[in-house]
């Protein structure tokens, strides 16, 4: 795991401080760093120099996990000489491909994934990437072609931000770098400020929450002409489709997700440094230290808990996985006072505003791993996107049963599942209707239920002086796959690409690679292509089929549990600590052209008088105001 810049200029003898823009991702790669700068015909280049001069200058910062040596050292080129590569993230099948390229007359130098990367980039082109299971954001100049190209992985698991600056454009891993270049404003992105205000949503699209940087979205390649500095729009190379899959019959289908599952954990254990798993006690972190020990009855297991207090603790979930597997565990028990003395760290990190306390339970969960040697870990993000675990998707299935006029089925379905912890039949039926009401009533709908799209408490003048819009995000109207449609919609937009950003930033402020083995394209176009039913069981038993195809391999009580906690930490206890921070908030007359005067202290008021379990409004308030101040973000 590492960390990418890569600058272009008009000028092929423009110098750049290389140095104090690769520091600023010093926690990404702290095992080594190196700079390559081409000026159009000639190559240079370095370690400890602070300024390279060139057309094109690629920095990288090496987080050291396979081959440890210095021949991993990046920006690396291929064989002949033609391209050369910054590179982030692991590809985990390297070694078939490796095997499959020297059968084709390919030598190798290193035991690098980085050189099959080259090696096939060279061979087939970049169509090649469809075919990397794992994770990736990577620079590739092309100086035949005279071309750059920055990729992002299937999923947007790993990071690419880029944005223009005086006389170029530039690419990083994370935003800070991009902050310190010329003509780089500190502006706020009004569309993005309203969406995670209003909704709580972030890095559900191509913007961020500064208006002159985007990120690259998952699944695409940019291709920019080096001379011209001209790029279009990302093109996709990937996509999940609505079809259907021909799965042979549901115990068919049991098997190949346990063998595909089983498949992918023993790839994401390829690594030259010790290991460790984030460990709730749910069901999907579960299976993944099950299946470690189901596929290495050898593997040295360590686990990392967080245990929350109160009726929020999964700890007895914990402790029966670990026992399980014999496993060293290690738990963090932060408590509000811990969160208030790192939140200015967390949020630094993040470099964008977080959506809800559960990201600081993470934060501690990595920083407990590095402090016990751990370089890489294992993670259950997507699983809940893919298998349909949210109490949302509840209502995507009972949308299709009325879709498909199976009216009884879904009278039955809905009393079933009403039953089931923190569900209702009015709930289901609210977040079925969301999919069935056509998106222009969309809106009507919230406003009939008293959430407005324009709240009182916002200055809505300084929004729409913006170009900012009030409307739904992501408004789309269903088809006959409501399910399928609503977890293609989770996996790209409304929930895991936040998630993806805070796992990578949070691993990464501890210089730890973490995996997530739900998340290989092949995975995914199996399970998203199964029959709703056999996602959601008609009792309404979410994750139906992958409970049946971890049997014997995680204990029997976890499959079964019927609650849904993961990383949940106590927001009402949390958040009314905030209460202090909220009265400097409402007087910081910077930060108060947003909102309504008149309005917002009434607004904060409530929320903090009626602080409810898992309500983040009053944590998104703060930490937009704190990360204003931390950015120096101009409003």
């Amino acid at each position: 795991m590492c960390g990418v810049i890569t600058l272009l200029h008009d000028n092929a003898a423009c110098e750049a401080h290389i140095g104090a823009l690769s520091d600023k991702l010093a926690r990404r790669g702290p095992d080594d760093h190196a700079w390559l700068a081409w000026s159009g015909n000639t190559f240079t280049s370095g370690r400890e120099e602070p300024v390279a001069r060139g057309k094109v200058i690629m920095a990288h910062r090496r987080l050291s996990i396979i081959d440890l040596s210095t021949d991993g050292r990046q920006p690396m080129a291929s064989a002949d000489g033609k391209l050369h590569i910054a590179y982030n993230g692991e590809v985990y099948n390297y070694r078939e491909l490796r095997m499959e390229l020297e059968s084709l007359g390919h030598g190798f130098r290193t035991r690098t994934d980085t050189e099959v990367i080259l090696a096939a980039l060279s061979h087939w082109g970049l169509d090649v990437v469809r075919r990397f299971k794992g994770m990736f954001a990577f620079t590739l100049l092309d100086v035949q072609r005279r071309k750059l190209y920055a990729v992002r992985d299937h999923f947007g698991i790993k990071p690419m931000f880029y944005c223009r600056f005086a006389n170029g454009l530039a690419f990083a891993s994370e935003i800070p770098p991009l902050l310190t270049l010329p003509g780089v404003k500190r502006e706020l992105n009004p569309q993005a400020v309203y969406d995670y205000l209003q909704f709580g949503n972030t890095d559900h699209n191509n913007e961020t929450m500064f208006a002159g940087v985007r990120q690259l979205p998952p699944a695409t390649i940019l291709e920019v002409d080096v001379d011209a500095i001209s790029f279009q729009e990302p093109v996709k190379y990937w996509k999940l489709g609505l079809e259907e899959n021909d799965c042979g019959g549901y115990g068919e289908a049991v098997e190949r997700v346990r063998d595909l599952f089983l498949e992918n954990i023993r790839l994401h254990l390829r690594s030259d440094v010790p290991i460790g798993s984030a460990l709730s006690g749910g069901i999907d972190s579960s299976a993944i230290v099950c299946a470690i020990r189901e596929v290495d009855s050898q593997a040295d297991i360590r686990t990392f808990s967080y245990i929350a207090p109160g009726a929020l603790s999964e700890e007895k979930w914990v402790d029966l996985v670990n026992n399980r597997v014999g496993a060293m565990s290690v738990k963090v028990r932060p408590d509000v006072e811990d969160m208030l003395r790192d939140l200015d760290d967390l949020i630094t990190i993040q470099g964008e505003p977080v959506g809800n306390t559960s990201i600081y339970a993470q934060y501690c969960v990595f920083r407990a791993a590095s402090q016990h040697g751990i370089k890489v870990m294992l993670d259950g993000q997507g699983a809940d996107e893919l298998l349909a675990g949210y109490v949302g998707y509840q209502g995507s299935f009972l949308a299709e049963l009325v879709k498909q006029k199976r009216f009884l089925s879904a009278q039955r379905f809905l009393r079933k599942s009403s039953r089931w912890p923190g569900r209702s039949s009015s709930l289901i039926v609210q977040l079925a209707t969301r999919q069935l009401l056509p998106p222009r009533l969309q809106a009507l709908g919230r406003r009939a239920i008293g959430k407005a799209l324009t709240p009182d408490w916002v200055n809505i003048g300084w929004f729409q002086d913006r170009g900012g819009r009030f409307s739904l995000p992501n408004m789309r109207k269903s088809g006959a796959h409501c399910l399928r449609e609503s977890l293609i919609d989770t996996l790209q937009s409304t929930s895991l690409p936040a998630l993806l950003r805070y796992e990578d930033r949070n691993s990464m402020r501890f210089s730890i690679e973490s995996r997530v083995p739900f998340l290989t394209y092949d995975f995914a176009e199996l399970v998203i292509g199964l029959p709703a039913e056999y996602l959601i069981h008609e009792t309404g038993r979410s994750k139906n089929i992958f409970r049946q195809a971890m049997r014997g391999i995680v204990p029997d009580q976890v499959l079964d549990r019927r609650d849904k906690i993961g990383f949940a930490t106590p927001e009402n206890i949390w958040a009314s600590k905030l209460q202090s921070q909220s009265m400097e908030m409402m007087h910081d007359t910077h930060f108060g052209k947003l909102f309504n005067p008149d309005k917002l202290p009434a607004h904060i008021e409530h929320l903090v008088r009626n602080v409810k379990k898992r309500d983040f409004r009053m944590w998104r308030l703060i930490n937009f105001w704190k990360w204003v101040k931390l950015f120096d973000v101009k409003c």
